[in-house]
């Protein structure tokens, strides 16, 4: 070929023989990038040639005959075998889960209905104000004042002796030289006396305890008579009335010295001089009162604690269940169920109680006010109760996946964001609050609905009145957040809810409310 011929480009993948090295290096430059042998600076050294300790944890060894295994792909039979014992697996674990939150469920059920009469029986009996709270309206009750006053007046009567009055007028009249025919007449006198003494006593009586003064007495009576049998059953010592081993003593001591007081008060220097007798009286004897105190300290730990280990119980039942929604829903209505069997158990007691108790005794109406009255707290928290486990498990099912669940929603969140859009047309801004309710609707539901019931638990003694309030309150508050989120989301974007965009689509990645 001409000297000053083109010369052909060189074959890329020629390599001249004696080149024994990729890319034409130099065959003594054994190291990779032509750096010196020598060179062996930190850092600067093939990786492959560190010893195991140096190495980094997890880099593929390279030592020479080792090979790194690649990913190996199953085959269909053994894909099918783990699909197998995966799918058995979970199984296993949810029927676990299945049968421990079944368990937990029933023990809640068969306690809450004790709960709640332990909580109240301990609250009656050992507070003193719950008590007088429950009795006052007693002295308020039309029979039951018509009972009272027909007793004070026929004892206040069989303490008259009206046949020893018309002796002594019939004795009088004929000291007086009236004639034998009228002195005889004054026996006669006996009863029509007696009936008037019988009314003017009643009339006196009624207008007593149909009065104010009544029900303070009423209320200050209840009051100290409960006081002192708490003091006694709690070994409380510092009262008139006290328990010292089987006998229940009442100490006369402080009387003693008052009534010493007024007589010397009132002229009589002598009464100052009267000895002091023993201060304490027997009322009575019992080998049965150890007992009681056992017992009422029983009631005040089941009282305080059993509700307590009732509702932990409900909770762990519905965070063991793989369904959390609908073990919710599940626990909520047999609450309701139990709360029913109460307000129905109470209604028999009354018919019973009722039949039992004699007229003669005390009269229907006036047995049907005592019951009433004394049993109308418990009444009410069952009635309380109830509500709640209804509205939970109604919360439950519409957090649900169901059609009429899901129109609900639909419906309720196409209203607010109608709301929301037409404020942000309006002009208003809810800046990154807005953006942070838009984002997470279900953590700002959560929040909601987490404190109107903790609201709900910390209140004292709530009544359906109150929990109606707490309802409605959390219902306005979530529809207000609805409406703030609306306003900050991007125009033309669907409608939200709690469980994903839109009201027609399927459960979100964030849903907390399906069934598994």
């Amino acid at each position: 070929m001409p000297p000053d011929a083109n010369p052909e480009p060189p074959d890329p993948g020629h390599r001249d023989p004696g080149d024994s090295t990729p890319g034409g290096r130099d065959p003594g430059d054994s190291t990779p990038g032509g750096r010196d042998p020598g060179d062996s600076t930190p850092g600067d050294r093939d990786l492959g040639d560190r010893t195991p300790g140096d190495r980094p944890p997890g880099y593929p060894d390279r030592t020479p005959g080792h090979r790194t295994p690649g990913p190996r792909t199953l085959s269909a039979e053994e894909a099918a075998t783990y699909e197998r014992l995966r799918h058995a697996s979970t199984q296993r674990h949810r029927k676990a889960r299945y049968a421990g939150s079944s368990l937990l469920l029933l023990i809640t059920l068969l306690l809450a209905l004790p709960a709640v009469v332990a909580a109240w029986t301990a609250d009656t009996v050992s507070d003193t104000d719950r008590y007088v709270d429950t009795v006052a309206p007693l002295a308020s009750e039309p029979a039951v004042q018509d009972v009272v006053t027909d007793r004070l007046t026929a004892r206040v009567v069989s303490n008259v002796d009206v046949d020893a009055v018309t002796k002594e007028l019939g004795k009088a009249l004929a000291d007086a030289g009236a004639p034998p025919a009228v002195v005889d007449r004054t026996q006669a006198l006996s009863g029509p006396l007696k009936a008037a003494v019988s009314n003017v006593v009643h009339g006196i009586i009624d207008r007593v305890v149909t009065s104010d003064t009544f029900e303070e007495v009423w209320v200050d009576a209840n009051r100290r008579a409960h006081a002192a049998v708490v003091a006694v059953l709690t070994g409380d010592d510092s009262g008139a009335v006290r328990a010292e081993g089987d006998s229940i003593k009442l100490d006369v001591g402080p009387l003693i010295d008052d009534v010493k007081q007024r007589l010397v008060d009132q002229g009589f220097d002598k009464a100052s001089a009267i000895p002091a007798p023993d201060a304490q009286i027997t009322l009575f004897q019992t080998d049965k009162l150890s007992e009681a105190q056992d017992a009422l300290r029983l009631l005040d730990v089941m009282g305080v604690w059993l509700p307590v280990i009732t509702i932990v119980l409900a909770a762990l039942t519905v965070w063991t269940a793989p369904a959390h929604r609908m073990m919710l829903l599940i626990t909520a209505s047999g609450v309701a169920v139990m709360m029913i069997v109460l307000l129905v158990g109470l209604a028999v007691a009354r018919r019973i109680y009722l039949d039992s108790v004699p007229t003669s005794v005390l009269p229907t109406d006036a047995a049907a006010a005592i019951y009433d009255t004394f049993v109308r707290f418990l009444r009410d928290s069952t009635r309380t109760l109830l509500v709640v486990a209804v509205i939970t498990a109604l919360a439950a099912y519409l957090f649900g996946p169901s059609r009429v669940a899901r129109w609900v929603r639909g419906q309720s969140a196409r209203g607010t964001g109608a709301a929301g859009h037409a404020l942000r047309d309006a002009g208003m801004r809810t800046g990154a609050a807005g953006r942070w309710l838009d984002t997470h609707r279900s953590w700002a539901t959560g929040i909601v609905i987490g404190a109107g019931a903790l609201a709900l638990l910390l209140w004292n003694r709530p009544t359906v009145g109150v929990v109606a309030l707490v309802v409605g309150l959390v219902v306005v508050v979530l529809a207000l957040v609805a409406v703030v989120a609306a306003t900050a989301a991007p125009a033309g974007a669907p409608p939200r809810t709690a469980d994903g965009p839109g009201a027609a689509d399927g459960p979100g990645p964030g849903d907390f409310t399906r069934p598994g």
